[in-house]
């Protein structure tokens, strides 16, 4: 059943969400929500909002997951230096278990889809393109982490490719406060034109869509 229509006070500024309209939640996963080095201390106060949009519409999300190097050295030019400071956070290192989702996220997959990535930008390899062209979508609304980094590089990629782009603002997180807030302000003033800024509850109550639930 359709959700009700917005309020003026709700609407977004280029209106109402359809079915062509995807979510893309970025990078929640175990590596991040644990104690390790690349811990974001309050992925755990945003999880519950991301988890909120996911589950109302699982099919028509993508969730993409950061894969760190198998082994420390491993990479091209500058991700070689990368992964010899960081070989804690390696595959060999972790464990598999660490790249996965956030066990919540993970219960949604399948029908949710799992785009793995080895850079911070999803854009570099087809798969997340082939997922969006095979869903149709013109719009993404994007959650997850960080903001300043793997969450930035997905919104850049989008913009350059022409995508309506909805940021939920209390569905992201970054393990600095300091950056997430210039990164908020940045978002808000100097990407006008290319993205919307909405709260989890605005993107669902303008989500006019046949699969979302009564509301």
């Amino acid at each position: 059943m359709a959700s009700a229509a917005p309020s003026d006070t709700d609407a977004l500024p280029n209106g109402p969400l359809d079915e062509r309209a995807v979510h893309v939640c970025v990078d929640m996963q175990n590596l991040f929500a644990r104690k390790t080095a690349w811990h974001t201390p309050w992925m755990g106060r945003v999880l519950p909002r991301v988890l909120h949009l996911a589950a109302a519409l699982p099919e028509r999300t993508l969730f993409t997951r950061f894969v760190p190097a198998r082994r420390p050295g491993e990479g091209r030019g500058c991700w070689k230096r990368y992964w010899e400071r960081w070989a804690e956070m390696t595959v060999e290192r972790l464990g598999p278990e660490m790249v996965e989702l956030v066990p919540e996220l993970a219960a949604l997959t399948p029908p949710g889809t799992v785009i793995d990535k080895t850079v911070y930008s999803p854009w570099m390899e087809p798969g997340l393109e082939d997922a969006l062209r095979a869903r149709r979508a013109e719009t993404l609304v994007i959650t997850g982490g960080e903001t300043d980094v793997c969450v930035l590089a997905t919104v850049l990629g989008a913009v350059d490719r022409g995508y309506r782009i909805v940021l939920a603002t209390d569905a992201v997180c970054s393990s600095s406060d300091e950056t997430h807030d210039a990164m908020m302000t940045l978002y808000r003033q100097r990407f006008g034109q290319q993205l919307e800024v909405a709260t989890i509850d605005q993107i669902l109550h303008n989500w006019n869509c046949s699969q979302l639930p009564a509301r």
